[in-house]
């Protein structure tokens, strides 16, 4: 198509965010006329993976961007991402170094997808799972400063890096593991008997809803301090322990639990091969584009408020390069409040497969492609007296994920604490898990980025005040996918095509398998 100007379109969805991308993927068979365009010049929004060359381009367009005006509290083309830091440390050709570009595919904001998650369902149904791989994440680890808690290792040497400690999966870790106590076991075991089945047991925590899970585990199941962590690790919660709730950790601790076993023993989460989320984005908007959608890259809305106008059946909206277009419905994106704090990432390119954190996760399972590590809160400082610092989360992925070479492993690190402390957090974090895991020759860091994610659904900038327009939630900044994104997308779906409405993201094979899909 040569121009876009003065075209009419049933539905015009402005950015390929996730959740832009899957309500694509539900209009996809609809016999809608859909226009896609994203002022990016590449898929997935927040989502993205970009090669490294591209994280460094894109680190670039983001610091040179203009900052964006406030009003109300909001910040109209909110940045998903800001105060990116790129650090190349210097090359020595004595020591490992970073290959091709290409090489690696490093997602912006990765995610694990528990098996029970109904986006696995909606893959299926939806007949784009072909498309994707998926591999399993394998053991969690609590780091703890103090390596005698639950250790029989009091070395000097883990005394003064600490250590990291694995979380039991399950009854069967719980009774093979030789470092808890009997009276240890059996707490464990006690609270892991009620967390199957806790919504039927209301009378056990009703009352507790709202108490620091912490404070629930010790008065209620007499829980010690030193298993503490492993099960708030499990909540993958982002805020202080003394902030995370009864009522928030317990649904969380029992879908980590009720997952495991689904695809294969030993584990209950997996994450997309190749690129994270991105994949997913990718995949939904290429099954639009076989229904007939149109996709324009690095094509973006001007200022609605000076271009936008009200159509017969619809709205008239101008592009950023002055072309013109119609369509019954507009579908975007939006930023939370500009109070809202951001939180502080990472992703570090190291030079060891870092080994000992993938171990083989139950005969007959499939080998693992990611770790989880925690630090909980309180396991690490930073030289403040009597202040509880969130946690920080560490995604650790092999090469088998195609997202670095052979020899290398990916660290994604994340906080909630916001801002420069954020980021020294994260680098004191980083330093400690390598230097906790016993590899030779010794892990060097060959490349990283820091930076600071908003919660966005997009960044363009909607008209308000019409019934025309709709626009998505920012997303949470959770770690595991939510569900709750489906409501979202149904939602709008079920707006869109009205009474033509079938069953959501249930499609039957296509008729000729086009090679696009494969």
């Amino acid at each position: 198509m040569d121009t876009l100007d003065d075209t009419e379109w049933d539905v015009l969805i402005v950015g390929t965010g996730l959740q832009q991308s899957l309500l694509a993927l539900a209009l996809s068979r609809s016999d809608k006329k859909i226009l896609h365009i994203d002022e990016n010049d590449y898929y997935g929004g927040a989502e993205a993976a970009f090669s490294l060359q591209e994280a460094e381009e894109w680190a670039q367009r983001v610091t040179d961007a203009p900052t964006p005006v406030v009003a109300d509290g909001v910040a109209p083309e909110a940045a998903a991402f800001t105060n990116i830091t790129i650090t190349k440390p210097d090359v020595d050709t004595s020591k490992p170094a970073l290959s091709f570009s290409r090489a690696y595919s490093l997602a912006l904001s990765p995610q694990i997808i528990y098996t029970r998650s109904n986006l696995l369902q909606y893959l299926v149904s939806s007949r784009v799972y072909r498309q994707l791989d998926f591999l399993a994440v394998g053991s969690w680890w609590v780091y703890t400063s103090d390596a005698g808690i639950e250790s029989s290792s009091t070395s000097e040497e883990d005394s003064r890096h600490g250590k990291l400690l694995k979380v039991p999966n399950g009854r069967e870790d719980v009774f093979q593991d030789h470092e808890l106590d009997f009276k240890a076991k059996r707490a464990l075991m006690k609270f892991l008997r009620f967390i199957g089945e806790y919504e039927e047991q209301t009378e056990l925590w009703e009352e507790h809803r709202q108490q620091p899970f912490p404070t629930f585990l010790s008065q209620q199941f007499k829980v010690p301090p030193a298993l503490q962590g492993p099960l708030m690790a499990l909540a993958l919660s982002s805020s202080p322990s003394s902030l995370t709730t009864t009522e928030y950790a317990l649904p969380r601790i029992a879908r980590h639990l009720r997952s495991i076993g689904v695809f294969g023993a030993g584990f209950g989460a997996v994450i997309p091969k190749w690129g994270g989320l991105a994949e997913i984005s990718q995949v939904s908007c290429r099954a639009c584009a076989v229904g007939g959608g149109v996709y324009v890259l690095g094509k973006g809305l001007s200022s609605p408020d000076a271009h936008a106008e009200t159509a017969a059946d619809g709205v008239k909206l101008r592009l950023k390069d002055g072309e013109a277009v119609t369509a019954k419905w507009v579908v975007g994106g939006s930023a939370a409040p500009a109070s809202a704090p951001p939180h502080s990432r990472s992703i570090t390119i190291v030079s060891s497969a870092l080994l000992p954190l993938f171990p083989p996760i139950a005969e007959e399972a499939p080998a693992p492609a990611s770790a989880v590590v925690v630090f909980p809160s309180g396991s690490l400082s930073l030289d403040t007296q009597g202040e509880e610092l969130p946690p920080v989360h560490i995604f650790v992925h092999s090469s088998d994920t195609g997202e670095c070479p052979a020899g290398q492993c990916l660290l994604y690190a994340s906080t909630s604490l916001s801002g420069e402390r954020g980021s020294t957090l994260l680098t004191k974090a980083v330093g400690a898990l390598l230097s906790s895991v016993d590899v030779s020759p010794t892990p060097s860091i060959l490349w990283s980025a820091q930076y600071q994610q908003h919660a966005t659904s997009g960044t363009e900038r909607l008209q308000s005040g019409n019934d025309r327009v709709l626009r998505f939630p920012p997303p949470s900044l959770d770690l595991a996918f939510e569900d709750a994104i489906f409501d979202n997308v149904k939602e709008v779906w079920q707006k869109v095509v009205g009474d033509e409405a079938g069953e959501f993201l249930v499609f039957k094979d296509r008729e000729t398998y086009d090679d696009d899909e494969e």
